[in-house]
């Protein structure tokens, strides 16, 4: 803190009453009189109303009373309890004669230059998951000191008990609320060095692929107070775990210090296709040429468990077991049954022979108009060398071959009666490919 010494000389004059020449009046009590202020302070700290001033008076008699700022006049010359700012002192005789001081208190930092060192001693807990770890801090560079940890409450002690793995600062705090800090770090020795947990089990396969009947039942040596997890779930007590389907699963042994051990364990369904062949018989109707495709195969399975679902090609699966529209050449057909078991064969539908009508018809066209009606000399468009161009154009070929409409073909001249009669047979019948 620091003392201040301010003095200042008032003149106060005052007016007489009354006028020269003889005339009467009252004088001035304060004429000539000179009230000098003398002032000594102690500034207040920063944040602090603890400053002071005290102040004497002089030159105008002994009985003085002092004010500041214009408040009540006491007896003394002391005012306390100030914070920084500036004060006016006026002392006031007997007469009522003042003069006055004007005393500015600045705020001092108690901090400045002191510096505060804290030094600790710890005890590191004895495992991770217990708190018996403490802290023992003192302080140097100042006195009265108060300490925290960790932003909590100041207590009058520098000791920290119960206190678990992890980071710590202590600070320590000043009469004047002056601090200095520190950083503890507290560490537990690794209760699984030199610990191997073994993870055994017995488990129950599922009985099929699609039931969850199996278990796993799982046990652990290396440590004790183990639980146990299956797949990353909650830990428990026992080692069993029901309800299982085909699959990997990962157990998971803890002992009472968090050491850890693990194995997978994989579960397997019986194969339900293990022994099973299954035959496909089919009845085939070959399809008929110069149509839409007409072939069908009518399959069934034998063999398996029914019933059966059955594939054409790939493709998927149904549960009709006839494939119709099928054209000539060989289908790729599979049969599966309940348990997903397949077998599958290669069935050929055929084209159908042509009939001995249209035979007799290709017969008589080869015999007198392919020359003019082929793949190189296609007269009028018409290749009568392919069997469905026969089909498809009977009626210009019985027009022209028959009826002579426009003309009679081959132009060479007209058929004989036996092989325009065998164009109308043909036709009469249908004149398909079969006929």
């Amino acid at each position: 803190m620091s003392v201040l010494l301010i003095s200042l000389l008032a003149v106060v004059y005052a007016c007489s009453k009354g006028g020269g020449g003889g005339g009467g009046g009252t004088s001035n009590p304060c004429a000539g009189i000179t009230i000098t202020v003398t002032a000594t302070s102690t500034n207040p700290t920063t944040g602090s109303s603890n400053g002071s001033i005290t102040a004497t008076a002089s030159g105008g008699g002994t009985a003085f009373t002092y004010s500041i700022n214009g408040g009540t006049f006491q007896s003394a010359g002391s005012f306390t309890n100030l914070a920084a700012g500036s004060y006016t002192v006026t002392a006031k005789n007997t007469s009522g004669c003042t003069g006055s001081s004007i005393v500015t208190l600045t705020a001092t930092n108690p901090c400045a230059g002191i510096t505060i060192n804290v030094n600790g001693t710890s005890v590191n807990p004895t495992s991770t998951i217990v708190n018996d770890g403490s802290i023992s801090a003192t302080a140097t560079g100042s006195t009265g000191f108060t300490f925290n940890i960790n932003g909590g409450t100041f207590q009058s002690s520098g000791n920290f008990t119960n206190l678990g793995v992890g980071t710590y600062t202590i600070v320590a705090k000043d009469v004047n609320g002056c601090t200095g800090s520190n950083t503890f770090t507290l560490t537990a020795p690794n209760p699984c060095a030199g610990i191997a947990i073994n993870v055994t089990a017995t488990i129950v396969n599922p009985t099929t692929s699609a039931t969850t009947d199996g278990s796993i039942t799982a046990s652990a040596t290396g440590s004790t107070g183990f639980t146990f997890n299956i797949n990353g779930g909650t830990f428990q007590s026992t080692g069993t775990f029901n309800n299982l389907g085909q699959g990997t699963y990962l157990i998971v042994a803890k002992d009472v210090n968090g050491c850890t051990g693990s194995a997978s364990f994989t579960l397997t369904a019986p194969n339900p296709c293990a022994g099973v062949t299954i035959t496909i018989s089919s009845v085939v109707t070959n399809n008929t040429p110069c149509q839409a495709a007409n072939g069908s195969i009518t399959v069934n399975g034998t063999g398996g468990t029914g019933p059966y679902l059955y594939s054409l090609n790939g493709g998927a699966f149904q549960s009709s077991n006839i494939f119709n529209g099928l054209t000539a050449t060989f289908h790729a057909v599979t049969a599966k049954d309940a348990n997903g078991c397949t077998g599958s064969a290669n069935i050929a539908v055929s084209d159908l022979p042509a009939g001995p009508l249209f035979t007799a018809v290709r017969n008589v066209l080869q015999a007198n108009c392919v020359s003019c009606h082929n793949s190189t000399l296609s007269e009028g468009g018409m290749n009568w060398t392919v069997d469905c161009n026969i089909v498809n154009f009977k009626d210009r070929i019985n027009e022209r071959a028959v009826n002579t409409n426009p003309s009679s073909m081959p132009p060479t001249g007209l058929l004989p009666a036996s092989e325009r009669t065998k164009i109308t047979n043909w036709i009469n019948a249908g004149g398909r490919f079969t006929d």
